[in-house]
């Protein structure tokens, strides 16, 4: 019921303003329970979902079974919202056609895969100088954070969490992917972007999985870095290891 004296558009303003609360915060923190969600907003679980029903219906969230890594618990996974590619792309307004259509001419001028590679190592060697800085003044325990928080500068979203198994390492999620729809397309993005953590990091990382590979968040494996361990190349770049 409307109350008396508020004005109609008002109450649609502040509907849609809450509305997009609930997608920007599944954008910063990845596929997210109604509890995720109504704790973060502040709002009443009836409240989350019934925004989140609207969401739905607008194709900018979707349902689906929470992915679970390492061992499974007992019980029926919870439910969880992710963003669409519908959904991604009210946030982001880039030109994924015009880069995807430079990258392969690229590709077809000058030297295939290896030309594609060669761009894609140096556009994340640019970036990379900052969040070498950001690693370098960080103690060696908080480097992952560092990097998670160089990275969401650059519109990543990106958070650092211990792994399912703290005592083996950390998992590095990049909840946002600017480039996602052109990395599905050139994979090369994802694995140089691997690469460079692997070099930033002074150790080798494993990616679990990927936004372009239809994943809710990029993850990356970190092991905890030991005194013997030297830096390693980077593997799994870009995809799901199965």
């Amino acid at each position: 019921m409307t109350p008396a004296g508020a004005p109609q558009d008002e109450l649609a303003t502040g509907e849609r303003s809450t509305r997009n609360r609930v997608a920007r915060s599944i954008l910063d923190h990845g596929p997210s329970t109604v509890t995720e969600l109504a704790g973060r907003l502040g709002l009443t679980p009836a409240a989350v979902r019934r925004h989140l029903d609207a969401l739905v219906a607008d194709d900018v969230v979707q349902a689906r079974e929470q992915r679970v890594y390492g061992a499974r618990t007992r019980g029926r996974p919870a439910k969880v919202f992710a963003l669409t590619d519908c959904g991604r792309d009210a946030f982001d307004q880039s030109y994924d056609t015009l880069a995807a259509d430079a990258l392969r001419w690229i590709q077809e001028r000058f030297g295939g895969d290896e030309a594609v590679v060669a761009f894609a190592r140096a556009r994340i060697a640019e970036q990379a100088a900052a969040y070498r800085a950001a690693i370098e003044a960080a103690e060696p325990e908080e480097r992952t954070e560092a990097l998670a928080r160089a990275l969401s500068a650059d519109g990543y979203a990106a958070t650092a969490r211990s792994a399912p198994l703290p005592q083996h390492g950390e998992q590095l999620c990049q909840h946002h992917c600017p480039v996602a729809h052109v990395a599905e397309k050139f994979p090369q993005l994802c694995e140089a972007e691997t690469e460079i953590f692997s070099q930033l990091l002074g150790t080798h990382v494993q990616r679990l999985a990927t936004i372009a590979h239809g994943d809710g968040v990029c993850t990356t494996f970190i092991p905890k870095v030991s005194s013997t361990t030297h830096n390693t190349s980077a593997s799994t770049a870009g995809r799901n290891p199965a």
